[in-house]
């Protein structure tokens, strides 16, 4: 408790929450409550080690040996922990959430990029001597202790006692907060004990977090949020997905519809390029200064069409690719990327490959990370490319080869389509914005060894500068829309429980076959909407269950963001955003997120209600979908 607490005091005092004074002294107050929780059950095994422990072997050499090892290994582990932790809340201004629970599923990517960004050795060796000290003074300080078994009959009321307040408490809390108590003193959902979403993290027990984003990494939507009817959630569903140009194919429980569009229109091909942690922070068309950019500021001047107002649905690569792709709410727990019942869902290269388009996927990593390949072959693409399939690559990382080379590989692979006289879609997923933030030498001014991410978002500008200028001389650029948007933001800053500020993309769409002048839209959307407007840039008629918005053909002021955020997920319109979190609860926001001004709204009125029910039916009707296996046309493959 003692060293959970020095750590929450170095958090408080490294990113000083803006929260009052009051707030501060109750996260302390909670903390140590998630603190003394999680140390009753860390102690737990100790405790019922020494019960077990016959008195004759208790004092005995071979138990104090081992003994005193696993005490050592224990404290090292600790310890570490405590530096993992405020890396990690570096990192992502949180806990240990759902990307660390993730991330021990592919431990080879992992480690290899921490070792690689930071001193490991160093960290690990000042773990050790720690846990060494901390060892020989408890020894020095308890040396006595052997001379007395623990379970000896003078001794046996105090340790009943103990048990019982080391287990039985932190027992019936944890059972309580995980059956649904609502004023459980250890939530679920985590600390809130301020409407500063910092200061809420650093009230949390990260051994806590874990524990809870584990838990509820597969769980029962209907069970932990706020919901509707179920035809009362279909009903305004149906009137959030309406808009000009479409028309429901089937009544009642069903979001299937047609888009208009003329079938005459020629087929042409498009090209996504999602680009790892690109967020429009970087861009000097977005309002940066000092621009990261500048290639995409000269593409999105001269020949693109500029979306200023979009915001990532997640902040997870897969969290894109089920946004961008699939148009799919973020649900809490897994994205459906990576999720056992996609095996058959829609994504815009179903939509496509249905009217005759061949389909490809480029990643510049392992397609095994997050169950990339998995879902993309059994969801429309034909053919999946990864880091296995560049035999002689220039420059990799961990994470896989550099965009130069994956760009260079696109331009070979477009080409040789191209050739066949038949439409194509293509996605291509980057890796080189991404810790530990390494590039080919020379390429920047920048020197690769400063491992920056400011460096490593100038190289990935570069490399689709590079892109662009040689696809231009290439037969295919004259009839292709090419789409350039992030997957997600760099990083998560801000006071809101949902951050969306710091969920800002850039959307660029650029190509001479349907972009004639450069120019700029400003209606709100999100990762979602990026199918449907290409779709619309089409122009040809299709069917589809997306929860996505053409942005180009839907009403002014009519658009709308879908967030998620570890276990909260949310909506964003008019002004207006809406948070369900776990055990029903429910936030509400209000002002300008382009202007940093979104605060708490205590006293929500009837707008404020209304717009909770429509998060409630976008959510409820998407999770009803995907859990049937619904969210498709094609038959099941």
């Amino acid at each position: 408790m003692a060293a959970w607490l020095a750590l929450r005091l170095v958090l408080f005092a490294q990113f000083r929450p803006s929260a009052p004074m009051s707030d501060d002294l109750l996260a302390f107050a909670d903390g140590l409550l998630r603190d003394f929780i999680a140390a009753g059950w860390l102690s737990l095994p100790l405790v019922s080690w020494l019960l077990l422990m016959p008195d004759a072997s208790f004092g005995a050499k071979w138990h104090r040996v081992l003994f005193w090892s696993v005490c050592l290994i224990f404290w090292f582990g600790q310890i570490f922990l405590l530096f993992v932790e405020y890396f990690f809340f570096d990192e992502f201004r949180s806990r240990f959430n759902t990307v660390a629970v993730d991330y021990l599923q592919y431990p080879k990517e992992v480690f290899v990029n921490i070792w690689d960004s930071y001193h490991v050795g160093i960290v690990m060796g000042v773990c050790l001597a720690l846990a060494l000290c901390w060892v020989l003074a408890t020894r020095k300080l308890f040396r006595a202790m052997w001379e007395r078994p623990f379970a000896r009959s003078g001794m046996l009321k105090a340790t009943a006692v103990t048990a019982l307040v080391v287990a039985v408490i932190p027992l019936l809390i944890t059972a309580a907060t995980l059956t649904g108590v609502h004023d459980s003193p250890l939530r679920i959902s985590g600390a809130h004990v301020s409407n500063d979403r910092t200061l809420n993290e650093i009230a949390n027990n990260g051994e806590v977090a874990f524990f809870a984003a584990a838990w509820t990494h597969n769980l029962d939507y209907g069970a932990f949020y706020r919901t509707l009817s179920k035809p009362e959630g279909y009903r305004r569903a149906r009137r959030l997905l309406t808009e000009p140009g479409c028309q429901f194919v089937e009544p009642g429980e069903s979001i299937r519809r047609r888009i208009v569009g003329d079938a005459a229109k020629p087929k042409l091909n498009v090209v996504i390029f999602l680009e790892e942690s690109f967020g429009s922070e970087f861009w000097g068309c977005l309002g940066r200064t000092n621009t990261l950019t500048p290639e995409m500021d000269k593409l999105a001047a001269t020949e693109g069409m500029l979306f200023t107002n979009i915001y990532a649905s997640g902040n997870r690569t897969v969290r894109g690719m089920e946004g961008v792709l699939s148009s799919f709410p973020p649900m809490p727990g897994e994205s459906i990327v990576k999720r056992d019942l996609s095996d058959n869902v829609e994504t815009v290269a179903r939509v496509l490959k249905r009217d005759g388009y061949s389909t490809l996927f480029l990643y510049g990593g392992r397609g095994v990370f997050d169950g990339m390949r998995s879902f993309a072959v059994r969801n429309g693409y034909e053919r999946f490319i990864e880091q296995k399939h560049f035999e002689h690559p220039t420059f990799t990382t961990i994470w896989g080869v550099c965009d130069e080379d994956l760009y260079n590989r696109s331009v070979e692979e477009f080409r040789e389509l191209a050739k066949t006289g038949k439409p194509f879609f293509a996605t291509v997923l980057s890796v080189s914005n991404h810790k530990p933030y390494t590039y080919p030498q020379g390429k920047i001014p920048e020197d690769p060894a400063q491992q920056r991410r400011e460096n490593a978002v100038k190289y990935s500008d570069y490399a689709l500068g590079q892109f662009f200028r040689a696809a231009r001389i290439e037969t295919f650029w004259t009839n292709t829309i090419f789409v350039v948007v992030a997957d997600h933001g760099a990083r998560v800053y801000g006071e809101q429980t949902i951050p969306i500020h710091s969920y800002e993309i850039p959307l660029l769409i650029t190509g001479p076959a349907v972009i004639q002048k450069p120019g700029r839209v400003g209606e709100l959307g999100c990762s979602l909407d990026v199918g449907p407007t290409v779709l619309g840039l089409v122009g040809r008629p299709y069917e589809t269950l997306f929860f996505g918005h053409d942005l180009l053909r839907c009403e002014a002021g009519a658009g709308r963001a879908l967030f998620n955020h570890n276990r909260d997920i949310g909506l964003l319109a008019r002004e207006r955003l809406v948070i369900l979190g776990l055990m029903a609860s429910d936030e509400f926001y209000t002002g300008d997120p382009k202007l940093g001004e979104m605060k708490p709204l205590p006293h929500p009125n009837d707008g404020d209600r209304e717009l909770e029910q429509d998060a409630e039916a976008i959510f409820q009707v998407a999770d009803d979908l995907y859990m049937h296996q619904r969210y498709r046309l094609d038959p099941r493959e």
